[in-house]
């Protein structure tokens, strides 16, 4: 709401290991209560079979995906879950399903870029769009230290240094 002026109505994108991502089943439901349409995306292996929300669509192709997107939130690839045979090879992911400059321009002109943190450098997404005027990300690090030290004050404190 900060960077679009509204939440509701915007087209969300999040792609990666939907599958495995608790930011993702979060997001989804937040979002989706938000009014915005939400649409994930990821290698077949790593959605989840049957994700019924009312306002999501999923997605076998990122470019799908992503296609006039306001906003695209990239997941972390799990790479401790690679053992398991979930995609070919990291440079393949990158390949396929990566977000860089020529995939976004599928994307609206002013799409915002989110990922959850922590980065798989170059994996998921190109460090040029990693810190580029489009991203978010940078703010994300900075607001979820503030929201931690909160919600630690509230834990301990009742909120009294608040």
């Amino acid at each position: 709401e900060q960077r679009k002026g509204r939440l509701a109505g915007l087209k969300v994108a999040i792609v990666g290991d939907i599958l495995h991502s608790r930011v993702a089943r979060s997001d989804v439901y937040a979002m989706t209560k938000l009014g915005m349409e939400v649409r994930l995306a990821g290698p077949k292996t790593l959605l989840p079979r049957f994700f019924a929300f009312e306002g999501v669509t999923v997605h076998e192709s990122i470019d799908a995906a992503i296609s006039g997107a306001d906003v695209v939130n990239v997941l972390r690839i799990q790479l401790e879950r690679q053992q398991a045979g979930l995609f070919p090879s990291t440079r393949e992911y990158a390949r396929v399903f990566g977000i860089n400059d020529d995939r976004l321009r599928l994307a609206a002109e002013d799409v915002l870029i989110l990922h959850p943190g922590p980065q798989n450098k170059g994996l998921e997404i190109s460090s040029a769009v990693t810190y580029s005027e489009r991203s978010a990300i940078h703010d994300q690090v900075q607001n979820g230290v503030a929201i931690r030290m909160a919600l630690l004050d509230l834990t301990l404190n009742g909120g009294a240094n608040s």
